[in-house]
């Protein structure tokens, strides 16, 4: 009898062995991180439009979730993860804003263990698209319109001092004209006067 319950110890114990080797494989399997897209620490010059990321174990739609936060905190995806297998995908708003995105994860495989975490991508944006481009060329229209005003004014008051001058000299030149008139006649009327003096009187 003590060599049945001996026995029957050992194959509990086999049982138990068994089982625990054949449960502490699928519990030490966690979901680990394989891909990311974009990559951690990537530099882009154009933006995605699309974050991804891929563990090692099939995932849950129910649970898992993926946010994308801008420089300044504020979240830059569209809300709809999509699962495909052991990838997790979520849409995004068009980025404008340079600098250091924040991808957040928490994706629910199908054993139900969670994987949790987060990492960092780098968007350079495209020099804005300023209106620098178009300022020059704008500029550069408006230069020759204000000289060619300023030469406009320059020539008026030129006109206008000229036309000063020939009033002035006009002005000058017609009392000169009657000066000499009035001096004519009164050397006329001394004439006149001297040639009369001149005459003999009458007896």
């Amino acid at each position: 009898m003590k060599i049945f319950a001996h026995r029957a110890k050992l194959s509990s114990t086999v049982v138990l062995l068994i089982a625990t080797l054949l449960v502490s494989p699928t519990a030490a399997i966690a979901n680990t991180l394989t891909t990311t897209s974009p990559a951690s620490g990537a530099v882009l010059g154009t933006a995605p439009n699309a974050v991804s990321v891929t563990g090692t174990t099939a995932l849950s739609d129910q649970g898992s979730t993926i946010s994308v936060t801008d420089p300044r905190g504020l979240q830059v995806d569209d809300g709809s993860v999509t699962i495909n297998d052991t990838t997790a995908v979520i849409g995004l708003k068009p980025l404008i804003a340079a600098g250091v995105y924040t991808v957040t994860y928490s994706l629910v495989s199908a054993t139900e263990a969670p994987l949790t975490g987060s990492y960092t991508f780098l968007f350079n944006a495209p020099a804005s698209v300023t209106s620098a481009s178009p300022t020059p060329t704008q500029s550069a229209s408006t230069a020759p319109v204000n000289k060619g005003t300023h030469t406009a004014d320059i020539f008026v008051i030129i006109l206008m001092v000229f036309a000063l001058f020939v009033g002035i000299f006009l002005l000058w030149y017609a009392r000169m004209l009657i000066r000499e008139r009035k001096t004519a006649k009164r050397k006329a009327r001394t004439r006149t006067a001297s040639s009369t003096a001149k005459k003999p009187k009458a007896d």
